[in-house]
This record gives structure tokens, C-alpha cells and sequence, in this order.
């Protein structure tokens, strides 16, 4: 999804005078009227979800509802609710849901509810919690083809540069404003007798692949998709940000970097072992955290450098979800209120633990200024945001595409040829996608 595209779509939902006005207004709206009843909620285990199983307790209380939340690692989540979702007995009434990977699959099995009817019922919609402050984009992230809003957004993550102060000040090092200038560094910075490493990222089959295209972005293709739907996997711009993957990874990171996701990544930077490392900005949270980083008040925040052919970064999306065969509708509605209100989204910026979908927050100057995170942390937010782009295709077999791809990626750490192992990834994947795209 371009950002011109998001911003028209979301402006044209927004647009719908008859919601916007009915989800505003003033009605007999009560927080207590499922007093009594339990919902269940299923999270995927990020400091976001963290933030909200810490803070439930005030759900509880304003409503009388009891919520069961569990926040379970990212692949396992994304397995365990597909799966039961595909059974049709779902355990869950409430869902948290990776867009940039789910979207089309949760859309097509119509898995969630239309949240456009509790939306415009005025005696379920608080009356201040004013949809027009989700940014149009997100909005349009959360919406499908057939106008179908079956999410609501939580917050957008953008890939940051990460980089310790301290490890390039000491060898006079710049931050990298190219990704020439950052591989440069980064081979400069390591010294394995030290174990310091010039960078640490995503080296594991499937997560590895948003390392592959925050280079791709960097080119003049900068999709993986042609306006065809056609794979474009095996370019020479393709082959450039696989090679520039490789030599990041065999030259500058450390031993064991096949088997690294972002905690591992994270684990790393924060001991103080790596120079730069390349991830979501909702990971930022323990960086700061005195009782766990070593690197407190040494962590730089900046965009992604820029490429030979264009500047972006990565963005992805996470939205709420309510299980179209939950039997508790309302009170999950109220639950998605309160999640993806101003308190929780405000509480997600000034932790560091992601950029939100809703445009109030990073007007809240006071809050941010008495965040632990410094004025470059929120500076490089509102950047990216300037040059997010989406790092996935919008695909059923998004899931396939990073485990094929991911496989040829970890195949040239071993030392594989780049261009080889992304031909095989093409080949492969191309009969799954086309049949995927006639199944549509």
C-alpha cells in the first residue's frame, strides 16, 4: 500500500458523515452495561501488550467486566489463531493481529466482525472516543477491499537505525546517513577479540526478510510485487539489498546470528555487543530501562539510512481484532475502546514502546518531555513516518513468502550466492502466489 493510497482511503472512509457524527454523539452510553460478564483476549507477546495486561485492571474497574488476556510469542500467535479461527470455535473474543502480515487472510475468511455497526451505535461508543483521531492511514490499513473495517488500529511500527554513542564516538564515527556509510561503519566498529560487533540483526528463517526489503526500499524497485502482482524477487535491485544483507551479516555481526529474531537482536544491542541494529520502534522500551540495558542514555535514535535509488522504512501495522462468532460482541467492543485509547496509546509513546495510530498523542509535549526517552527518539519517529512504506506484500501467503525467502536469506550467511538463492526463493514461491491470487 502506497501512502498516497492509504491517505485516500482513509480520507474516504473518514469522510462518511452519517458514522463520524454517530460515533460522536451524545447517547445514553453507559461503561457499566456489561457489568458481570468475562471476555477472553489473545495478544502477541511485544511491551505493548505488556502495557495493556499491566494496566487491565482499570478496564476492570471502569466497566465491571472481567478480562482474561494471555500475550503469547508472535509466531506461535499467529499459528494458534489462525488455527482456531479455521476450526470455528475460537477461544478468544478479542485478537491482536499483525496487518502486515494477516490482512488479507483474516479479510478473506471474514474471521472478524464488521466493527463499523458498534461503531455507529451510539449507546456502544463513547462518546469522546473520537475515531477521527486514527491517523487516515491506519484506518485504511484496517480496512478491506469490501469496506469491511474488521480491525481497529493500534499503532504503526517503524524501523529505526539504532546506535550506540559510546562505541562510535570512540573510533570517530558519524551516524551513517547511506547504507554504504552504514556497512562502512559497521565493518570498522567490529572487533570480535572484544566482541563487539559493528551490528546485530534478524538472522532467523522468516524474520529476516524485513531486514531484505528495509535495503530493497532503499532502490529504485523498492517493492517486491510489480503492478501485475508479479514477483520481482530476483532483480538486480533484489540481488543489491541481498548482497548488502550478506555482507552485514557474515562480516559484521555475531557468531550464531542465523538463529537471532529482534529479543535475540535486542538481548545483544543492549549489552553493550553491537553498534547498530536495524528494527521496529516498538522494541525501544528496554533500551532505557535501567534494571535491564547497559546501554542507558547511549542509545541513538535515527531513521533508516538512505538507499542508492529512494529513502524509506519499514512499516508495519498491528490492529485489534473481535472473532465474528464471540457471542460477547459488545463488551469486546468496549475492551478495543479502552485498548486503543488516548491513556494507552500515549502510555505506548512515552515507554518507547511504539509510534500510535492516533494523531493526539505526539501533540501531548508534556508527556514527552517527561518520557525517559530523549527528544531524537520522537524526532525520528515523526520522520519515518514521513517515509513508511509497507515492507510485505499484501498476500494470503505472506507467512510462505518469509519462510521462502527467509530460507534463501540464512542460505547466504552460510556463504550461498545471493542471486542464486533469491532465483530458487522466486521459483518456488511463484506457483503458491499465482494460485493464491486465482483463489482470490
Amino acid at each position: 500500500m502506497t501512502r498516497r493510497r492509504a491517505l485516500q482511503a482513509g480520507a474516504a472512509l473518514l469522510a462518511a458523515p452519517a458514522l463520524v457524527e454517530q460515533a460522536h454523539a451524545q447517547s445514553q452510553f453507559d461503561w457499566k452495561r456489561f457489568r458481570g460478564q468475562s471476555i477472553d483476549v489473545s495478544l502477541t507477546a511485544n511491551p505493548r501488550s505488556q502495557i495493556l495486561m499491566q494496566n487491565q485492571r482499570e478496564f476492570e474497574e471502569l466497566t465491571g467486566i472481567k478480562v482474561n488476556s494471555e500475550a503469547i510469542p508472535e509466531q506461535q500467535h499467529r499459528q494458534k489463531f489462525a488455527i482456531e479461527f479455521a476450526s470455528g470455535r475460537p477461544s478468544f473474543d478479542v485478537v491482536g493481529i499483525s496487518l502486515h502480515v494477516s490482512k488479507r487472510q483474516v479479510g478473506r475468511a471474514k474471521w472478524c466482525a464488521d466493527l463499523r455497526p458498534m461503531l455507529a451505535d451510539t449507546s456502544l461508543t463513547a462518546p469522546d472516543f473520537d475515531f477521527s483521531d486514527f491517523a487516515p492511514g491506519t484506518i485504511a490499513y484496517s480496512t478491506q477491499a469490501d469496506g469491511r473495517l474488521d480491525t481497529l488500529p493500534e499503532f504503526v511500527d517503524y524501523f529505526l537505525l539504532y546506535y550506540n554513542k559510546e562505541l562510535l564516538d570512540a573510533k570517530g564515527v558519524a551516524p551513517p546517513a547511506t547504507f554504504d556509510e552504514l556497512y562502512d561503519a559497521a565493518k570498522r566498529l567490529t572487533d570480535p577479540s572484544k566482541q563487539i560487533y559493528g551490528s546485530v540483526n534478524r538472522g532467523l528463517r522468516n524474520a529476516n526478510v524485513l531486514i531484505w526489503t528495509s535495503f530493497l526500499l532503499g532502490t529504485a524497485q523498492k517493492d517486491t510485487l510489480d503492478a501485475q502482482r508479479r514477483l520481482i524477487t530476483d532483480t538486480p535491485d533484489a540481488i543489491w539489498a541481498g548482497q548488502l544483507y550478506q555482507k552485514m551479516m557474515r562480516e559484521t555481526a555475531p557468531p550464531g546470528i542465523v538463529g537471532f529474531n529482534w529479543n535475540e537482536a535486542q538481548t545483544s544491542f543492549m549489552q553493550g555487543r553491537a553498534a547498530f541494529w536495524i528494527d521496529g520502534c516498538g522494541f525501544a522500551a528496554p533500551l532505557e530501562d535501567r534494571t535491564r540495558s547497559r546501554v542507558v542514555g547511549k542509545v541513538g535514535y535515527g531513521v533508516m539510512p538512505r538507499g542508492p535509488g529512494a529513502h524509506h522504512c519499514v512499516m508495519t501495522q498491528t490492529a485489534f481484532g473481535i472473532a465474528e462468532t464471540s457471542r460477547k460482541k459488545g463488551p469486546a467492543w468496549l475492551y478495543l475502546q479502552w485498548a486503543s485509547g488516548r491513556a494507552n496509546q500515549l502510555r505506548y509513546l512515552t515507554s518507547g514502546a511504539g509510534s500510535p495510530a492516533r494523531a493526539s498523542t505526539y501533540a501531548n509535549e508534556e508527556a514527552i518531555r517527561d518520557s525517559r526517552f530523549p527528544k531524537q527518539f520522537f524526532e525520528s519517529l515523526v520522520a519515518s513516518g514521513q517515509i513508511g512504506r509497507a515492507g510485505l506484500p499484501e498476500i494470503v501467503p505472506v507467512t510462505e513468502f518469509r519462510d521462502t525467502f527467509g530460507t534463501g536469506l540464512t542460505n547466504t550467511i552460510g556463504g550461498a550466492d545471493v542471486a542464486t538463492e533469491l532465483r530458487k526463493a522466486t521459483e518456488a514461491f511463484r506457483p503458491v502466489l499465482e494460485q493464491s491470487e486465482r483463489d482470490a
